[in-house]
């Protein structure tokens, strides 16, 4: 049977799909990439929000972000397997389009934290409470990550 959607007749979708380990495999390298990428960000937003103060944010930010960018070297091409193999499905799939613009939330949320609140860091570095708007962005980020991963769970049975 051909598939409905070419991305689904390419050979990987195909190796995909019939091998017995393929896509257990890059499931779980998918899983291990999310929870690096969603624990560094989460242990970020949380010292913006206030906790362990005397951290400096722009420290933890420079440890942290290398994991996070690491980790979407392993999440990106793992995802694009996992679609590739059931790509009509997802496509079709309300909880999978849910997920994709939560992603692109969270990215969009990044970028203004970034380019706005985190810009007057050095002012709320260490010991001083950051900005609402930095804290709204970092409560949002969190709310928003949470979200993304209910909709990967949900994902096997929707």
């Amino acid at each position: 049977m051909t598939p409905a959607n070419p991305l689904e007749a390419l050979p990987l979708a195909k190796m995909m799909r019939e091998s017995l380990w393929a896509y257990p495999t890059v499931e779980t390298i998918h899983i291990i990439g999310f929870a690096i990428l969603v624990g560094s960000v989460v242990m970020f937003d949380l010292r913006v929000l206030g906790l362990s103060k005397n951290l400096s944010v722009r420290g933890l930010s420079r440890h942290l972000l290398p994991w996070s960018l690491a980790a979407l070297v392993l999440i990106v091409p793992t995802g694009s397997l996992m679609f590739l193999a059931h790509a009509n499905d997802f496509l079709a799939n309300r909880t999978f389009q849910l997920k994709m613009g939560l992603l692109m939330l969270a990215g969009i949320n990044a970028i203004v934290f970034r380019t706005g609140p985190y810009q007057t860091v050095e002012h709320w570095d260490v010991a001083t409470r950051a900005p609402i708007a930095a804290q709204l962005s970092v409560a949002a980020s969190i709310l928003i990550w949470f979200s993304i991963i209910a909709c990967g769970r949900f994902l096997a049975y929707t």
